[in-house]
């Protein structure tokens, strides 16, 4: 009996699915876990450190609003406002800028306007089908019944959620003098373990950021250090909006993006180890 009314549910979903100009709306939070335990060792006053962390929580709990119709998707972090004496975002990690990330599932094309250091990017990548692992795992999220799905994938070393710190066996020896930066401290594992859960309830081949390719919206994702959980539903909104390309931006593929940005992040790393160091031979002497 469970079966047939399980038959019943998916037939009645993909009908209203099919039907035209069909749109959904889906809340998700985002978070992302960071080793605080290196404050305890500095030297920072107690409120410096209460700053620090209060602008961490910013930048490392997010909300995003994915819009999607049955081809394509529009995914972006939900406007903050302004808090007394911060600033309404948080800062960004690297000078990023929030972004808009387009999916068109049918077309297999995805477009991102992001802005980096001022400057306004419109990045362009092909869809690769991801190779996902089914499993017959189940569990309730909401009213949704959501089935588990693995995958492995490479890190991206732009995404500060894939960086773990450094085990003993493989941090080197350093010298008091020399100067620390956080990105001494933490490296990119070889591979990530990415979970999935993903209901058939809505049967639309999409989910949050890059991730899609399932049987079902994804609810949830596990990869790293990020969780990212949908929190709300809503099947066709009353205000609904054009889910479309964006278009602002210098066009420029992922490949020549990821490299433009690493060079960039390179030459700030080696810009703050001189600093430090200048500071440390001023205050020598």
């Amino acid at each position: 009996m469970k079966s047939v009314v399980t038959i019943l549910v998916l037939f009645f979903s993909v009908t209203m699915f099919a039907q035209k100009g069909f749109q959904g709306k889906a809340i998700y939070k985002s978070k992302t876990t960071f080793d605080m335990s290196r404050f305890d060792k500095s030297k920072m006053s107690e409120e410096r450190k209460k700053r620090i962390l209060d602008r961490m929580k910013n930048m490392l709990e997010k909300t995003f609003v994915l819009n999607f119709d049955q081809s394509a998707s529009i995914y972006k972090e939900e406007e903050k406002l302004a808090t007394p004496g911060g600033a309404g975002r948080g800062f960004r990690f690297g000078g990023f800028g929030g972004g808009t990330k387009y999916k068109n599932i049918k077309e297999k094309k995805a477009l991102e306007a992001t802005e980096f250091f001022g400057k306004k990017f419109l990045v362009s990548e092909n869809l690769e089908q991801p190779k996902w692992e089914l499993g017959s795992e189940t569990k309730q999220i909401g009213k949704y019944t959501c089935y588990k799905a693995t995958l492995i994938k490479k890190p991206n070393a732009l995404d500060f959620g894939s960086f773990r710190r450094k085990s003993s066996k493989t941090k080197k020896v350093k010298d008091s003098t020399k100067t620390k930066n956080i990105l001494d401290e933490v490296e990119l594992p070889k591979e990530i373990l990415v979970t999935a859960w993903y209901t058939p309830q809505i049967p639309v081949s999409n989910g949050p950021g890059e991730y899609w390719g399932l049987p079902g919206l994804i609810l949830e994702i596990n990869s790293g250090k990020t969780t990212i959980l949908c929190s709300e539903i809503v099947i066709n909104p009353s205000d609904k909006i054009e889910i479309s390309a964006p278009t602002k931006g210098k066009e420029i593929t992922r490949k020549k993006y990821n490299k433009t940005i690493k060079k960039k992040m390179e030459e700030m790393r080696e810009m703050f180890k001189n600093r430090r160091k200048s500071s440390n031979r001023r205050s020598r002497h």
